[in-house]
């Protein structure tokens, strides 16, 4: 084997506990929240010590923001890979649908609605706000296009709208229904995507 190879196999076994890394810490941090969570919980969680999660990430802050980092770019790797033929609306529904999805699999940790501390450290984080800023581009033409469209309430500001949007993917009726009905995945998804797009009445 070249010293080539041996270099590649080093870096995809280090890429390889990098991504376990990142999974440990969604699932720590959707079960315990920002606050508890410590590095320690994520390197037992790996099965790694803690110097080496060190070498990985620096800090906390760090570790989280990549963690939420890599939620933001399967948003976006999902929005871009919908149809072209789908209109805002059915984008938009669709989007929810994967969040949900990812959610109720113990993948989407609400994090910057339960913690000021937790969103002003995410606000420093300039890879993530660069993140958040193009999927909100994203999700902000969707807005009004459906709103042109006669496809959305047009009466109502395109912001009202957004972050109602954003909300629903932190709803805590996920976690009631998945805990307290008998509902299945996909029927809490329907229901919850019938409750956004069609209201209660």
């Amino acid at each position: 084997m070249s010293i080539f190879n041996k270099l590649s196999f080093k870096n995809q076994a280090f890429k390889l506990r990098e991504h376990a890394i990142l999974d440990a810490t969604t699932t720590v941090l959707s079960s315990k929240g920002y606050d508890l969570m410590t590095m320690d919980d994520v390197a037992g969680a790996v099965g790694i010590s803690k110097p080496s999660l060190y070498k990985h990430f620096k800090s906390k802050e760090e570790l989280v923001g990549e963690a939420l980092i890599r939620l933001l770019d399967g948003a976006l790797e999902f929005i871009a890979g919908l149809d072209s033929s789908l209109n805002p609306v059915q984008k938009l529904e669709a989007l929810l649908e994967w969040a949900l999805r990812v959610r109720l699999e113990g993948g989407l940790p609400f994090l910057p609605s339960t913690s000021s501390h937790v969103r002003d450290m995410l606000m420093r984080n300039i890879k993530y706000m660069m993140k958040v800023l193009k999927l909100n581009r994203q999700l902000e033409a969707c807005v009004k296009q459906g709103q042109e469209q006669g496809l959305l309430n047009a009466a109502l500001p395109t912001d009202v709208i957004l972050f109602s949007y954003y909300a629903r993917t932190c709803d805590p009726a996920v976690e009631y229904l998945q805990k307290f009905s008998k509902m299945s995945t996909d029927e809490i998804v329907a229901n919850m995507l019938k409750v956004c797009f069609q209201g209660l009445r």
